[in-house]
Order: C-alpha cells, then sequence, then structure tokens
C-alpha cells in the first residue's frame, strides 16, 4: 500500500487559489533525502511531512530544492488535513514541533489561526542589488531574520514588479517581501514575495512573511487587526494580529487534490 499525499490550497476559500501545499502524514520518519526528492517531484512552494508525536504532531517542510525552517501556509494546510481528515477533532488545537519551536494551529469557524514567532525588520541601508533586479527605490528598506523587506510607494507598484531572478538567486537571504499600503478597502497592505535562491521564483502567499510584515504595518499604521493581500497572479488574502513576539496569522484552506504515492 502506498503513503497518501493530499494537495491542499491555503490562503484562500476556493479552490486553484492561494497557495499550494501537499501534505504527507508518515507512520515513521522518513530519510531527508527522500523527502527532498517527494518535494521535488511534487514541484510546489512546499510539501510538509507529519509525524504523530504523543498527541502532537512533528512537521517538517521543503520546497523543492531545500527545507525550510518556517512555512505558514503549509502549516496552515497541515492543520486543515487534520481536521478534516478526522486525525484530531475540530475543537482539538493542532500542535506542530518543527525548525522555528512549537507552532499551534486553532479552527475559528472556517478560518485557521496559526500563532507564530514574530519576525520583525531592522532598518538597513539601501541594498542595491536588491533595486536593481527589482527595477525600484523604496521607501524603506529592512532585514528580518529570513529576509530582506522593501516598501514601494504604491500598490500599483508592488504589482506592477517585474523582477531579475537571476540576480535576487546570488542573494544570501532567503527571499525579498515587497510591500505597500493597499489603495483598497477591503485590506490594509499589499505584499509579493520573492524566493528564487530557496527553489520558488514568486511564493503565492506566504504565511511566513506576514510574521514581518504584521508588526511593520502595525507600526506604520497604528493600529492591529490587520487584513492583508498578497498579489501573486493566485492570490490570498492572511489577517495579522501582533501579541508581544508572536504573531497571529489567519486565513481558510480547500483541499484539492488526494492521490497516493507508489
Amino acid at each position: 500500500m502506498g503513503i497518501a499525499i493530499t494537495q491542499v490550497d491555503a490562503f484562500t476559500d476556493k479552490p486553484f487559489a492561494g497557495n499550494p501545499a501537499a501534505i504527507c502524514l508518515l507512520e515513521e520518519p522518513r530519510p531527508d533525502d527522500w523527502m527532498q526528492l517527494v518535494a521535488r517531484e511534487m514541484n510546489l512552494a512546499e510539501t510538509a511531512f507529519l509525524v504523530r508525536n504523543a498527541g502532537d504532531f512533528d512537521l517538517r517542510w521543503f520546497t523543492p530544492t531545500i527545507e525550510v525552517d518556517l512555512c505558514g501556509h503549509a502549516t496552515l494546510a497541515s492543520a486543515h488535513f487534520l481536521w478534516e481528515g478526522g486525525y484530531l477533532s475540530p475543537d482539538r488545537t493542532a500542535r506542530f514541533h518543527t525548525r522555528s519551536g512549537v507552532l499551534e494551529a486553532a479552527k475559528k469557524g472556517a478560518w485557521i489561526e496559526l500563532d507564530f514567532p514574530s519576525t520583525p525588520a531592522k532598518p538597513i541601508a539601501r541594498v542595491e542589488a536588491v533595486e536593481s533586479a527589482l527595477s525600484v527605490k523604496p521607501i524603506f528598506t529592512g532585514q528580518s531574520k529570513f529576509d530582506y523587506l522593501v516598501e514601494l510607494s504604491s500598490e500599483e507598484e508592488v504589482r506592477g514588479l517585474q523582477p531579475n531572478f537571476a540576480a535576487l538567486r546570488r542573494l544570501t537571504v532567503r527571499g525579498i517581501i515587497a510591500t505597500s499600503r493597499s489603495s483598497h478597502a477591503e485590506y490594509d497592505f499589499v505584499s509579493r514575495f520573492f524566493a528564487p535562491a530557496a527553489g520558488i521564483d514568486e511564493d503565492p502567499v506566504t504565511g511566513s512573511a506576514h510574521c514581518c510584515l504584521g508588526p511593520y504595518w502595525k507600526e506604520k499604521l497604528g493600529r492591529d487587526n490587520l487584513a492583508g493581500y498578497q498579489a501573486s497572479p493566485r492570490g490570498g488574502y492572511v489577517c495579522t494580529r501582533c501579541e508581544g513576539d508572536r504573531v497571529s496569522l489567519s486565513g481558510q484552506a480547500v483541499t484539492v487534490l488526494r492521490a497516493e504515492l507508489l
């Protein structure tokens, strides 16, 4: 008998939008190289591997090329998978042991709320390589634990970016978050996320980037409980709420595919 694998679209309430993640629940840990090959085969931004750990789950995330330290959309997708598949009752908080510590997910009606570490960006000097690769002049440049953050002057500028991915691939950070205030009433800020060095030219919706965006826009706008829209071709919504050194990320998820690894 093969190993079941499920594809979930995260940070969206409809199929074929948001960010797809493959979820694989294993009976026992598998070798790293096997998990990396499966992630390469799935060719999604992330493939998540779960192993039971008492009442919790060990969780690891792989892009097609590397293992990553933190992933929001695949964690949200994993929680959705566990509740929908009956592995956890809907009133149970999902607890994941990861390379970024213990992460929790709670079901809030049609939404899923993640408890993640905050990764605020500190201001830094201009990074000419980023400006050249994006063909922009940011009004703010910062660096978080994982990424560069650049604020642009308008939503139109963020949506119109056409990066030089070969140039971005040479940077030593995980990725680049481009963001601006929103020009639409239904959300507070927009963003896009580029991570060619991690095997993902543009990530559709990046939960972990909002661990940086939430604190940034809370300070910038002077309020909390914000709605963000990631303006990739697929698009998706992430709501943020800051609590000390943690960030609550909220989104929805939809199962689109169930298959079996032979």
